[in-house]
């Protein structure tokens, strides 16, 4: 009882007492959670009154939360404050713990009584959303291998286990590859064309890594983008570009031979369960439904992508000509010459633009969103446990009663993964006593004094504000069906709905200030941010699509793939993908698919957008972007629903028509 995970957290909101977790306290406490959980499992699966409801499903319920309560702690921490110590913990337990759920799905004691439920479920007296939490607790084991037998199911428990151990094996290659990675500079010749603030940023990272002058990192994901559009060394820009794409091909962390296990474990995987490729596999429980339905989504996006690149390709090469650079644009230079077209044709510098958006009112700008469209309040505190000093926490309120916790950790550094997501240390839920959801949103910004963002980062501000608040305003019974527990494919609807708001004139006007004097941003430079907002958007959707393309046809290939290099290549010259755009994820680094949870579905981004196109024109069409009647039916039927019901049926109710691909490709300006 000395290891504090295994005591009752007397802290505010019984949030984990982070300054008392060490990387040391998490196996043993884990190793004793799993232990007590089996057991727990086994005294479901073998009591001898009739399986029912109440004493198998809401039982496994309960039974979870315990283990739940650590292991959300644990993930957590190992990509928001890695180290060393955790990293080794991490490469230990992730493989334990896959391997014990694993076990209880393939419990075959307890799925006949998960079985024999659901066989009763017609003549059962229950509400709507204990039979979804039925169905979707049926379908989970059936999906993890429960209807296997024999030699099949230990195959199908190893291929689980190792798909774990690969797979924190291939993340960790790439933060260390993120962690070890700084291109020095030290004069004025290497610094040219960077603005100040991106030279404070280097000018930090320089620190911490204990090298003079500057340090051009991957760790923070936006800086180097920013080095790539502002530096005028396009030696230097090649060095980044070759860094970055180059992640997880290192000869010491090569992830090419991890991902052909990972593609052939998942193929066995979807065989022993009767599909005939891992894609059948994942998109069974997807809205989209099927491989060709994807393909019908996003084969014509590509095609409408690639005129809009070509015409832009254009203007870039005149000014190449111009710059004197080769015409034969390199994938390093194109960012770069992108931001002279942009300064030329829209006249809008990120210098300009920057000032106006400075975190602290970004973040007061979404609260005031929220508070407008769903009554939602936020009280900071300062006194609640932290893992970091960067840490920001605030108790989340609603008409004046508490509904969760929401944690803001907002700046890179190292043993920090790069890039922005949403996560919860405990999720909503009413079953047992009410539990109140604690949410953290991690994105990695340059600090500053003060910290001013490009409006690239306002949107992925209030992008992750969006899967937040679909924690934060879950309301339902079982914490199985809570908040972002939703198909992949529909999980970003609210996230991407939310960016919208950012644009909101009444939103900018109030929020949107001059970080030295307070002036409000002036209406013409709102709309330069506006003309400019589809600018570059062939290039950026050809990027994304071709990745989406390249992960819905890897996971098709029903043997796997020997050689990963050669089928992507193979695939980008079959849909022709211009030189100068390059894969964004190249496979050795595409983390969605290795150790994200995203295989199969990183096409989930564009099919949300069409979703999200549809349910924002429902306010633009009422002419009031804060329609309160609109805003409750957002709030009941997408934000608070989780997957009480079919996100089919909740996306229906409050839109009260079909989506289609039209809105999206004229939202992006790709429609003809």
């Amino acid at each position: 009882m000395s290891n504090p995970l295994l005591q009752d957290w007397r802290t505010p909101h019984q949030l984990p007492p982070f300054d008392l977790i060490r990387a040391e306290h998490f196996a043993p406490a884990l190793e004793l959670l799993m232990t007590e959980h089996r057991q727990a499992v086994e005294d479901i699966a073998n009591q001898a009154e009739p399986a029912d409801f109440a004493n198998t499903l809401e039982a496994l319920e309960t039974a979870a939360v315990p283990l739940n309560r650590v292991s959300l702690v644990f993930h957590n921490l190992c990509v928001s404050h890695s180290s060393p110590e955790l990293r080794a913990a991490e490469r230990e337990l992730a493989p334990k713990l896959a391997a014990h759920h694993s076990a209880i799905y393939l419990n075959e004691k307890l799925f006949a009584r998960l079985d024999a439920v659901a066989k009763q479920a017609v003549d059962l007296e229950l509400d709507a959303e204990a039979r979804r939490l039925l169905q979707r607790l049926h379908l989970d084991f059936t999906m993890a291998g429960a209807c296997l037998r024999d030699k099949a199911r230990s195959e199908f428990a190893d291929c689980v286990a190792e798909l774990a151990r690969l797979s924190t094996e291939f993340g960790q290659n790439i933060l260390t590859d993120e962690a070890e990675y700084a291109l020095q500079l030290r004069d004025e010749a290497e610094l040219a064309g960077l603005p100040a603030a991106l030279r404070e940023t280097m000018a930090e990272a320089a620190r911490q890594r204990g090298l003079e002058g500057y340090a051009a990192t991957l760790a923070h994901s936006s800086a180097a983008a920013a080095f790539l559009t502002h530096s005028s060394r396009s030696d230097l820009r090649a060095a980044i570009w070759h860094a970055k794409t180059g992640r997880g091909s290192q000869p010491a962390r090569d992830n090419r031979p991890i991902l052909r296990r990972i593609l052939t474990l998942r193929q066995r995987q979807a065989r022993l369960l009767g599909y005939a490729n891992y894609a059948d596999y994942a998109l069974s429980d997807r809205m989209a439904g099927s491989a060709q339905a994807v393909y019908r989504l996003l084969e014509p996006t590509w095609e409408a992508a690639l005129g809009q690149f070509a015409r832009e390709k254009a203007l870039l090469q005149e000014t190449a000509r111009r710059e004197g650079l080769p015409e034969d644009i390199a994938p390093w230079d194109w960012r770069y010459l992108a931001e002279k077209v942009r300064l030329q044709r829209y006249a809008l510098d990120d210098a300009e633009v920057k000032p106006y958006f400075s975190l602290e009112n970004m973040l007061a700008a979404m609260f005031d969103v929220a508070g407008r469209l769903f009554g939602l309040s936020f009280e900071e505190r300062h006194d609640l446990p932290r893992y970091h000093a960067d840490v920001r926490s605030w108790e989340v309120s609603r008409h004046g009663q508490l509904i969760g916790i929401f944690l803001s950790d907002n700046f890179a550094r190292p043993g920090k993964k790069s890039g922005a997501w949403n996560s919860i240390y405990r999720a909503q839920g009413l079953h047992g006593g009410t539990s109140l959801p604690i949410v953290v949103n991690n994105t990695n910004f340059a600090k500053g004094e003060p910290t001013l963002l490009s409006f690239d980062d306002v949107r992925t501000l209030f992008h992750e504000f969006g899967h937040g608040l679909h924690c934060l305003l879950s309301n339902v019974r079982y914490q199985r069906l809570a908040g972002t527990r939703v198909p992949r494919d529909y999980v970003e609807l609210p996230s991407q709905l939310m960016e919208n708001w950012a644009l909101v004139p009444e939103i900018l006007d109030r929020h949107a200030r001059h970080a030295e004097t307070g002036a409000a941003i002036p209406p013409a430079l709102v709309a330069k941010i506006l003309a400019a907002q589809n600018f570059q958007q062939g290039y950026a959707t050809v990027r994304y699509t071709i990745s989406a393309l390249l992960d819905l046809a890897l996971h098709q290939e029903a043997d796997g793939v020997d050689d990963p290099s050669a089928f992507e290549a193979e695939l980008c010259q079959h849909y022709g993908l211009p030189a100068e755009a390059e894969l964004a994820h190249s496979l050795p680094h595409f983390n969605h698919l290795f150790n994200g949870g995203y295989a199969a579905g990183y096409y989930v981004y564009l099919w949300a957008e069409v979703l999200e196109a549809e349910a924002f024109a429902r306010f633009e069409e009422s002419g009031d972007l804060f329609d309160a009647g609109l805003a409750d039916a957002l709030r009941r039927h997408i934000y608070s629903a989780g997957n009480a019901r079919d996100p089919r049926q909740t996306f229906q109710a409050f839109c009260g028509r079909e989506p289609s691909a039209q809105a999206m490709l004229k939202k992006r300006g790709l429609a003809s």
